[in-house]
């Protein structure tokens, strides 16, 4: 005989039902206790309204919550036919699709842990996270990703089957250890039949206590590792979500960063399931300022290096602008700035302030948002990284609320976050509803709350490094609290520089003053251990090379444009005038510009285009040296 669990007092928060104190769990949202019961009772409520929509031959198609019960269902049951056990794990390595998040929950739904792989790692790192995770399947999108499992298949002994999505270019092909998603679903079917409604019991077998996904760490210290992520833990995210940023029926949303990243993770799937929000996937990440302006979603969230690419984009098209629009523009972004500064001080906006951003506003600013896509946007988030309060500053201008968060895999994607109501410039917010942060001794920022995982997958002695005795989520950020509450993050333990000359400096503040600049696209400072700073700058490609021509610059390719005189004194420039506003020990004294471009498929940089300040230094230090011959 099963006991009802009892649920605590609830709130209804937008039409979702929750928790009304966060301070202690079980959390429940509109009754259920684990994503997969809230899923169940999502799709039967839902049915034929539209929980997703791709794009087909360039046609954006719609694919109903129905649609979305019945594959997962089917992907489930195949698995378990072929053997899957609850708590055992499912690797996923596809680019965003309808198909990934099917996979994701038809494994939560009989009990497998789904994980989530980037299409940019190789086959030897394919191989490492499958065997560390002890993968029994693994879910591939194309031929492409296929043949990096064929290239170590000998060497993932743990691994039943490989199944492809995708045949395209596979016509023909057979191998004993891999099959077709259609023959998942045959075989999902035929299990049905021989077990009819056992789909539905595995769903109310489980418990806030289980482990749903297994996110991997970027591995920017050492190998990656798996951190568990509980039902519980996704609960306590969405609820808290549900008080503070909620997403909503009506919302459209745009999924375009990779899945395997706990915040679009989070944002695309499971608040998507919370909300009952409509989700397109993009194209891919090349396409999405295209979907996005095709969309014009109401909610969108994504790392600061998307913000700055729009931005930029921007930049060029005011470039390209005849006088008369480019003065328009410009007393637009005025009259913008003056009613955000005194939104961002928490003081009324004057009148004339008010009036004059109203009719810049109709005659420049909503047509601007219309064609970024941004004409309906509700709410704009930013995480993952550090951004530049400028940037804010200027999304705030031209009409366009961005909120800045913060979380990282460990806290199941968020710790803190502005909100529309409570909205602090320059901060990443207060601690999400029901969690609580503080500054530990050596100033780093330490985190306590329901969603804090369970620890990292085999690694006990590594998940003992992570969390304190008295049971706080060390998160290796320093920074600071106000006494509003509000969070500031000033840089990386790790990171931080401490000069020849003893002094302590965080470079995320000097590089995201950089990084504002529409010629530069990345930044690393470099100092430790030496008299003075210097900086690595990786330039925006698509703007320098609209300088270049517009100065008649002679360029072949990117490596002759970063070497172009005209180029480094532009660069010269943007540090200059970012030195006038650090003291003279912050201040950079010399740089360099790395001349060739990177993608995610190289070492320095993660899935997410964060640089990785260890591999940076490492791979160009040369060039580092060169600056303190």
């Amino acid at each position: 005989m099963t006991l009802q669990k009892k649920i605590p007092p609830q709130t209804v928060v937008n039409g979702v039902s929750v928790n009304a104190d966060l301070t202690a769990g079980p959390y429940f949202i509109d009754g259920c206790d684990t994503l997969v019961k809230l899923f169940r009772e999502r799709c039967r409520e839902l049915g034929e309204r539209t929980a997703h929509r791709e794009k087909d031959y360039g046609i954006w198609l719609s694919y109903s919550w129905n649609d979305y019960w019945e594959h997962a269902r089917l992907i489930g049951l195949g698995l378990k036919a072929l053997g899957l056990k609850r708590g055992e794990v499912v690797s996923i390595l596809s680019e965003d699709s309808k198909e990934w998040v099917y996979t994701d929950l038809g494994v939560q739904c009989v009990g497998g842990v789904g994980s989530g792989v980037y299409t940019t790692d190789s086959a030897a790192q394919l191989k490492y996270l499958v065997n560390d995770s002890d993968s029994r399947f693994l879910f591939v999108e194309n031929d492409e990703q296929l043949d990096k499992f064929l290239e170590v298949k000998e060497e993932m002994p743990g691994l039943t089957k490989a199944i492809v999505y995708d045949r395209e270019g596979l016509h023909g092909f057979s191998h004993d250890k891999v099959i077709f998603i259609d023959d998942l679903y045959r075989i999902g079917r035929d299990y049905e039949k021989e077990h009819p409604g056992v789909f539905e019991e595995e769903i109310a077998r489980s418990d806030p206590s289980d482990t749903a996904i297994l996110v991997y760490t970027s591995g920017t210290t050492g190998p990656p590792k798996g951190a568990m992520i509980s039902h519980s833990n996704i609960m306590f995210s969405l609820s808290s979500g549900a008080h503070g940023v909620p997403t909503l029926a009506t919302d459209e949303q745009v999924c375009f960063l990779p899945l395997c990243h706990i915040l679009e993770r989070l944002f695309s799937c499971f608040a998507q399931i919370s909300g009952r929000a409509t989700v397109n996937f993009a194209e891919s990440p090349e396409t999405v300022f295209d979907n996005v302006q095709e969309v014009s979603p109401h909610t969108f969230v994504a790392v600061p290096r998307v913000w700055e690419k729009i931005y930029s984009r921007v930049m060029i098209l005011v470039g390209d602008a005849t006088g008369l629009q480019k003065w328009a523009f410009s007393r637009a972004v005025k009259a913008g700035m003056k009613k955000a500064e005194c939104e961002f001080a928490g003081k009324p906006v004057p009148p004339g302030t008010a009036l004059a951003f109203r009719f810049w506003d109709f005659l420049v600013l909503r047509n601007m948002r219309r064609m970024l896509g941004m004409d309906r946007l509700r709410r704009g988030g930013t995480g993952a990284a550090p951004i530049s309060p400028d940037l804010l500053k200027w999304y705030r201008a031209i009409g366009v609320t961005l909120l800045e968060g913060y979380g990282m895999t460990e806290s199941s994607g968020v710790i803190s976050i502005n909100t529309h109501e409570e909205n602090k410039n320059g901060t990443v917010g207060k601690a999400i509803p029901g969690a609580e942060a503080r500054i530990a001794p050596d100033g780093e920022i330490q985190y306590r709350a329901g969603n804090v995982f369970q620890g990292y997958w085999n690694k006990p002695d590594k998940t003992a490094e992570t969390i304190t005795p008295d049971g706080w989520l060390k998160t290796g950020d320093v920074g600071r609290l106000d006494n509003e509450g509000y969070l500031t993050i000033t840089g990386r333990i790790k990171d931080i520089i401490i000069t020849a000359g003893g002094k302590n400096i965080t470079p995320a503040e000097i590089e995201n003053r950089l990084k504002f600049s529409p010629y530069v696209s990345d930044a690393v400072v470099i100092g430790d251990k030496r008299k003075y700073l210097t900086c690595l700058i990786m330039i925006d490609q698509e703007n320098v090379e609209k300088f270049a021509q517009s100065k008649r610059v002679p360029f072949s390719d990117f490596k002759s444009l970063c070497a172009a005189p005209e180029v480094k004194q532009l660069i010269g420039q943007v540090v200059e005038e970012t030195n006038r506003e650090f003291a003279r020990v912050e201040q950079i004294k010399d740089f360099r510009l790395i001349d060739i471009l990177l993608t995610a498929e190289d070492d320095e940089l993660t899935a997410t285009m964060k640089l990785k300040r260890s591999f940076v230094e490492k791979k160009h230090k040369a060039l580092i040296d060169s600056m303190y011959a």
